[in-house]
């Protein structure tokens, strides 16, 4: 799927979480996104830094702080017809509306409030649609964050490990999912609270198209899974859109179980950790690592799965997934005239079945690349993102609305 800038970011139904992971993506300003084999999703335009007025306007009010951050009280729309040429997908189209506005009188980039949705058509069959919002009050004391996701998204399981392997079963995953949560102000700018994940999906094999990959046990059968978690935020950047200073910390916890109704009992955590340098008032370099781990015994997609969210763009979404995954990841961003922008990225990660396994050179998997933006909101420098990106054995063109990280 396209990235439609949706970061919908987590505990998969395959490509059904991933249109939800990446809707969710969207809405924190990491992007949103739906990626194929060959065409992913991760668009951004590149804008002006806030704050600078327009030749001939008006200087802001020394005392509208809202307006200061190159923002007014008015809100913005963001809306984006996103292409998809993906093999995994099929060719179609992911239509994306958002529409980003501040809360409180003295609301900042940082903690404006977004809402919108996103859907995915292809004509390999795939249909989905995400509907999310992502609600600052207090200030930013409060977060309050919901998705819903439905659809059938049709995709090859290539199985546990490293990908190497070109046995593949043709799948079709139909399922619903709905997620929440709610954050609050702890102490040293962290939010911290508990969060909500609730699925259900049935997988059956693509009629008229065997492959030649195990079967996953609950083929043909319709499952539940049920979590209950926490969540810890901290954010220092001045936009979360398009950050150029300060950093951003996410720390997640869910845990699937039995006794909520769920069919799978497991566990999983995330780790993400992003910093940004400005190094001048149009160049800015940012890097980002994160990690996951997986306890249990969890479904095949609710695994770690290689390459969602931005994590590290060059390969096919579901090619790589096992129980332990980690990256790292440098982009230089470049502002241009006339609201265009290019990037440049490299990043090094790995996925491993076990956690005394790791930093094993072979299956190292790197990745490089560059990309366009172009700006589709001057009022909060949201992006619209073009990147081409190298693996080590595939390629992918992604598009989407926010940066990838």
């Amino acid at each position: 799927m396209n990235e439609a800038s949706m970061s919908l970011r987590l505990h998969r139904w395959n490509l059904v979480l991933l249109l939800s992971s990446a809707l969710y993506w969207g809405f924190t300003g990491s992007s949103a996104e739906a990626q194929g084999m060959k065409a992913s999703q991760n668009p951004n335009p590149a804008s002006q830094p806030p704050g600078i007025p327009q030749p001939g306007s008006e200087p802001p009010a020394p005392k509208d702080e809202s307006q200061k951050n190159g923002q007014g009280h008015d809100g913005a729309f963001v809306i984006a017809p996103l292409p998809i040429f993906s093999p995994a997908l099929g060719t179609g189209i992911v239509p994306v509306l958002s529409y980003i506005f501040p809360t409180g009188t003295s609301a900042k980039a940082t903690s404006a409030s977004v809402v919108g949705a996103v859907g995915l058509v292809t004509d390999n069959g795939t249909r989905a649609l995400a509907l999310g919002g992502e609600i600052y009050l207090g200030q930013g004391a409060y977060r309050f964050t919901t998705i819903y996701c439905r659809g059938n998204l049709n995709y090859d399981l290539f199985g546990l490990g490293s990908g190497d392997s070109e046995a593949r079963l043709p799948l079709e995953q139909t399922g619903q999912v709905v997620s929440a949560e709610f954050l609050r102000r702890a102490w040293w700018k962290i939010l911290l609270g508990p969060r909500f994940l609730w699925g259900t999906s049935l997988i059956t094999v693509r009629s008229g198209n065997v492959g030649t990959e195990q079967a996953p046990p609950d083929l043909g059968l319709r499952t539940t899974l049920t979590a209950i978690g926490l969540r810890l935020n901290r954010d220092t950047r001045p936009n979360r859109f398009y950050p150029t200073s300060g950093s951003s910390l996410d720390f997640t916890a869910d845990f699937f179980t039995q006794g909520l109704g769920s069919k799978y009992s497991f566990q999983s955590y995330k780790f993400a950790f992003n910093k940004y340098f400005g190094l001048t008032p149009n160049q800015v370099l940012a890097s980002g690592s994160f990690a996951c781990v997986t306890g249990g015994e969890p479904p095949f997609y609710g695994n770690c799965i290689y390459a969602t969210n931005s994590q590290l763009r060059g390969y096919t979404a579901g090619r790589y997934l096992n129980r332990y995954m980690f990256g790292t990841q440098v982009e230089y961003r470049l502002t241009l005239p006339k609201r265009f922008g290019l990037v440049a990225f490299g990043g090094l990660g790995e996925v491993i079945p076990g956690g005394n396994q790791p930093f094993r050179t072979k299956n190292f998997l790197p990745s490089g690349g560059g990309g366009v933006r172009f700006q589709l909101s001057k009022k909060y420098h949201v992006n619209l993102r073009a990147d081409f990106a190298q693996g080590i054995d595939s390629h992918t063109w992604s598009l989407g609305v926010g940066e990838a990280f």
